[in-house]
């Protein structure tokens, strides 16, 4: 199927609401330019029609919050923001008779490399955010919620409360939402650019007021979260998606994208390709495709690997890619993870010791220090990488690497370690020569690109 066929089929699901990226096709995303963001341009394309229809608004028969969870469940919405956990399953473990506060958090802390799909969404169509947290909160009978936004994106940060105060003066948050019994207020917060706060536990000590570290698990948030009460974490991109599921169904959002990986997911492709940016296509479409909508590998050069779902994912070589569709069971059989959904391209020009030389530097520096396997283990791996890249390598510093890596994965709080190690493990395992070359010659054996 040509990317093409792809685009005339996936305009005629009308999935219309969710995103606009700089470029997509405007068929698809209904002529969002950054403009129409506010409420008004939001109802206009059916915006909060979900909420209204959940309510029973306009004639609408109304759902319970159990039905609520039912079609998300139907849906096979999992979790955008990379572990792609069944979003439904999550909302049901939400004791709902819980006699005290409850909260909800969105997670708009989007800190992995590569990955810029959530800050545009809340920058080109922030009330779908707001519209999909409303009916969550409706679903689990919670009545407060946080967005929790990256701090490094004030401008988009501002724009997201001026969409929270339009949503207020309308009566769309607050007390006795569109005069029905339901309540629920929302309130943005920012960060301070920390990448170890978009796990959600070190992300809920931060909204705390605290160093935003990690929690042992468990206890989990949905038992003990936000100050110690019960709490729901989605992605931003998790959220998006609610309203249309609620307007449309679950089994009309799962037939766009195959059994349990339903609906669309948005890409951000980067790296050496002609047209990086963000494509948001429906799950299951083969890499070759959205490849070829991204303009293919950038002129002359041949396609290498490819980072499948962010940093932290290990690299797969072109072939084993080429042979992909991008689900999560798909990437997943194929060993590595869609994650995130940011799509890192390498061509034939990329040395992958320099490559990871720059990956590992990240981790080590992004790593809170407060487990010792991560804190000092990512040392380790950065210094080791350098000074192979550096010319400066010995014959057992690729054992040394899968060693260190051992001591970290699995042995950490959070993923951070884990994702510090896999990236180590899948380059040594796939690209091992050329970390040999650089150790047996003291340089790289990809020729310089000019």
């Amino acid at each position: 199927m040509t990317a093409d066929q792809v685009l005339a089929g996936f305009a005629a699901t009308g999935l219309q609401t969710c995103f606009h990226g700089r470029h997509l096709q405007p068929q698809i995303y209904a002529g969002l330019d950054g403009r129409n963001w506010r409420l008004a341009d939001y109802q206009a394309r059916g915006g909060y029609e979900a909420l209204r229809h959940i309510l029973g608004q306009g004639g609408a028969v109304g759902m319970t919050p159990d039905q609520v969870i039912a079609t998300v469940k139907e849906s096979s919405l999992r979790g955008r923001g990379g572990a792609g956990f069944p979003t439904g399953l999550k909302w049901s473990f939400m004791p709902r008779q819980f006699p005290g506060q409850k909260y909800l958090v969105c997670n708009s802390d989007e800190g992995e490399p590569g990955t810029c799909k959530d800050r545009d969404i809340l920058q080109f169509n922030p009330h779908i955010v707001i519209e999909g947290m409303i009916i969550a909160a409706y679903a689990m009978g919670i009545s407060v919620g946080y967005n929790y936004i990256h701090g490094e994106i004030f401008q988009t940060y501002e724009r997201f409360e001026e969409a929270l105060e339009e949503a207020r003066a309308a009566g769309l948050l607050g007390q006795r939402i569109l005069g029905s019994d339901f309540s629920f207020q929302l309130h943005a917060a920012h960060g301070f650019g920390a990448y170890i706060c978009g796990e959600e536990t070190a992300l809920l000590e931060s909204l705390e007021g605290k160093k935003g570290q990690p929690r042992f698990k468990p206890p989990f948030p949905a038992s003990f979260g936000l100050y110690g009460k019960p709490t729901t974490i989605n992605n931003t991109e998790t959220f998006a998606a609610v309203p249309w599921i609620i307007r449309n169904g679950g089994a009309a959002y799962l037939a766009c994208g195959k059994p349990n990986n339903g609906g669309t997911k948005i890409f951000s492709v980067s790296g050496d390709v002609e047209r990086p940016g963000n494509y948001e296509i429906p799950l299951g479409t083969p890499f070759s495709t959205l490849l070829e909508l991204a303009g293919g590998v950038r002129t002359g050069r041949q396609l290498k690997a490819v980072i499948p779902g962010g940093s932290s994912s290990p690299v797969l070589p072109a072939p084993v890619m080429m042979d992909c569709t991008m689900d999560y069971d798909a990437i997943a059989k194929a060993g590595s993870m869609l994650g995130s959904g940011a799509v890192i391209v390498l061509d034939d020009s990329r040395c992958m010791v320099k490559s990871l030389q720059r990956l590992s530097y990240f981790y080590m520096h992004e790593s809170c220090g407060q487990c010792t396997p991560c804190r000092e283990g990512t040392g380790w791996l950065s210094r080791v990488v350098d000074r192979i890249e550096t010319g400066q390598g010995r014959p057992a510093d690729m054992d040394l690497l899968n060693s260190v890596a051992d001591n970290i994965q699995g042995r950490t709080i959070c993923a951070l370690g884990d994702a510090a190690a896999m990236p180590v493990r899948a380059m040594i395992k796939h690209y091992r020569h050329e970390f040999e070359y650089h150790v047996e010659h003291k340089t790289c054996m990809v020729p310089a690109y000019v």
